[in-house]
């Protein structure tokens, strides 16, 4: 896991150089973040919940081992679309990760049937977004056999990967992370993540099947997508108010990310109605929506991870570490996430200096760790 989220960081530093000093392929810069740093990363903290959610035992190792294949395949994705590597590459990548996905979603299933009791509903989350994922693979191959066909199967592929994959394991997670990045618990957390999720999977199937082929479903699902969102927003601003929301940097970020993804959302479909241009949107998504849930996930998690079992002062100093400089950093992210899907290319400096920022807490936090565990 630490790995993971060290590779995850790298990945974002490497495409924010490339988006601010180079000219990359679109494909295979959003190819370098989802399936080479978020992807990976997404399903080693899907081991992590699930057994808590399920109270079973930890994950078996060999399951972290498939996000290392996870992540090879991404790799060569982003090599194909570099021109690095046969255009056939890509098909090969897909059937790898496909595989993967398929592994983790009959892994998911049987943690769920061996639980004492039902199973916290945060796990469903997580099986509906390996499926959005398994389904969007699938349609790679598609593109290649049915040529006249690629412009819809990529909509679908783009919408299933982003809102589907990424979005519904988001949305699951932070129901769960930031009540105890807190520190408080959320007694509704569990009857929203069971009532909502039927919206929010059924909302993401329309997004993607409407882009593709009818655009009045696509809106439908938008602002049904929108609705659970601001359910949960309004949710965590009743139960904890703006100024725990806003007290440090883990906190704000994994609030900001949410609000970001409201924020993306509402252009999407203003994008869909041909009010405002749509071709930063994926950037935008990355920096805006990715940046602020990563790193907000990682400065509660990342210390767990390093210093596993009751807390010790090697963890409280790795978390002050990480939470130092409140909300400065999310906004930074948010702030040029906006920019980026306005056209504002500057915005890039933005979120390279927030990304700096939080770097350079990265390695503090791991210097106050090492200080603290050192006997002398």
């Amino acid at each position: 896991m630490i790995y993971l989220a060290f590779s995850a960081v790298g990945v974002f530093v490497a495409a924010l150089a490339l988006l601010v000093f180079g000219d990359p392929s679109l494909p295979a810069l959003a190819h370098l973040v989802f399936a080479v740093g978020v992807a990976p990363l997404i399903f080693g903290a899907i081991s992590h919940f699930v057994p808590v959610l399920t109270r079973t035992g930890r994950a078996h190792r060999g399951l972290l081992w498939a996000t290392l294949l996870l992540q090879l395949a991404g790799a060569a994705a982003f090599l194909g679309f570099n021109g690095a590597l046969d255009p056939t590459a890509r098909n090969a990548a897909a059937l790898g990760a496909f595989l993967v996905a398929i592994v983790f979603a009959v892994w998911l299933v049987r943690r769920a049937h061996r639980t004492l009791g039902r199973p916290h509903p945060g796990w469903r989350w997580y099986l509906a977004a390996v499926v959005a994922l398994s389904l969007g693979l699938a349609l790679v191959p598609a593109m290649t056999e049915w040529p006249e066909w690629r412009s819809e199967f990529r909509l679908l592929h783009l919408h299933l990967n982003t809102l589907g994959f990424v979005g519904l394991a988001a949305l699951g997670t932070l129901q769960v992370l930031l009540p105890t990045a807190v520190g408080e618990h959320d007694a509704h957390a569990a009857a929203r993540l069971h009532h909502d999720l039927p919206i929010a999977a059924g909302a993401v199937l329309a997004v993607a099947v409407g882009a593709a082929f009818w655009l009045p479903l696509a809106l439908t699902g938008g602002v049904l997508l929108l609705c659970v969102v601001l359910n949960t927003g309004v949710a965590w601003l009743r139960r904890y108010g703006w100024r725990t929301l806003t007290g440090n940097s883990a906190v704000a970020a994994l609030f900001a990310a949410l609000g970001a993804y409201f924020l993306l959302l509402a252009f999407g479909i203003l994008h869909a109605m041909h009010f405002v241009d749509g071709r930063d949107a994926v950037v935008a998504f990355i920096v805006a929506f990715l940046f602020p849930l990563v790193t907000g996930a990682l400065s509660q998690l990342l210390p767990v991870w390093c210093h596993p079992g009751v807390r010790t002062p090697a963890q409280a100093r790795m978390h002050a570490a990480l939470r130092a400089g409140g909300i400065g950093r999310p906004l930074l992210f948010v702030s040029a996430g906006l920019l980026l899907v306005l056209g504002v290319t500057e915005g890039g400096w933005l979120a390279a200096a927030g990304m700096l920022s939080f770097v350079v807490a990265l390695f503090r936090s791991r210097a106050v760790s090492r200080t603290d565990a050192d006997p002398a």
